[in-house]
């Protein structure tokens, strides 16, 4: 193989390396990106839970204060839910749609 066959080669291979290292930095660019978003949505989620926290206790404060149950009441939903869930696999649905979310981290 003579010289230019290896100067071909070698061009082709600076090709591929800087088509690589143009792509490595476009995906570079998209983890940055993509942690920037994990980060803001990271803190919106702490926000809503902070925010869903306090008003879970403004609403059984108010309900403790106007004599109903809180964990009467959800127990209640809790086993609504399961029924419903229970109903919906037996008929080959997944849920109802009507009923509440449950939370299993409860």
């Amino acid at each position: 193989m003579g010289l230019g066959g290896t100067a071909k080669k070698i061009q082709k291979l600076a090709d591929r390396a800087e088509q690589l290292y143009s792509r490595l930095n476009e995906v570079y660019d998209q983890v940055q990106k993509l942690r920037e978003s994990l980060e803001t949505t990271e803190q919106r989620v702490e926000r809503l839970e902070t925010e869903n926290a306090k008003q879970q206790a403004l609403v059984e404060a108010l309900a403790r204060e106007q004599g109903i149950d809180v964990d009467e009441v959800l127990a209640d939903v809790e086993g609504d839910a399961t029924d419903a869930a229970d109903a919906g696999a037996e008929s080959g649905s997944s849920t109802d749609s009507t009923a509440p979310p449950t939370d299993s981290s409860e």
